[in-house]
């Protein structure tokens, strides 16, 4: 197994308020990134909102390979968007990505 750092965007098309927040973070923070050498090095936050409501999700997943990883990643920001409050279509997601491999080969 490895561990991937996978990048999910999307969009809010409504307000992500306080509270949704929270609930958010919670939810996301087993595949905290921040856990890994390279979230360590790099800094990366778990969700970065941007004006106009994109938004980056990054998450630590352990899989076989990397598309298993991008799948896992997607159905866990997934979930979490929806214990937040937000159906899939006020925050879609975009195609997930590898941002990083952490290793131990």
């Amino acid at each position: 197994m490895t561990a991937y750092v996978i990048t999910v965007p999307g969009t809010f098309l409504r307000t992500l308020d306080a509270d949704s927040r929270a609930v958010l973070l919670r939810a996301l923070r087993p595949a905290d990134p921040q856990h890994t050498a390279l979230g360590e090095a790099e800094d990366l936050d778990m969700l970065t909102v941007n004006e106009g409501g994109t938004f980056s999700i990054r998450l630590e997943i352990e899989a076989e390979n990397k598309r298993g990883a991008e799948t896992e990643a997607k159905r866990v920001a997934g979930a979490a968007l929806d214990k937040a409050g937000f159906s899939q279509d006020e925050a879609p997601l975009g195609s997930a990505f590898v941002t990083g491999i952490d290793s131990a080969y």
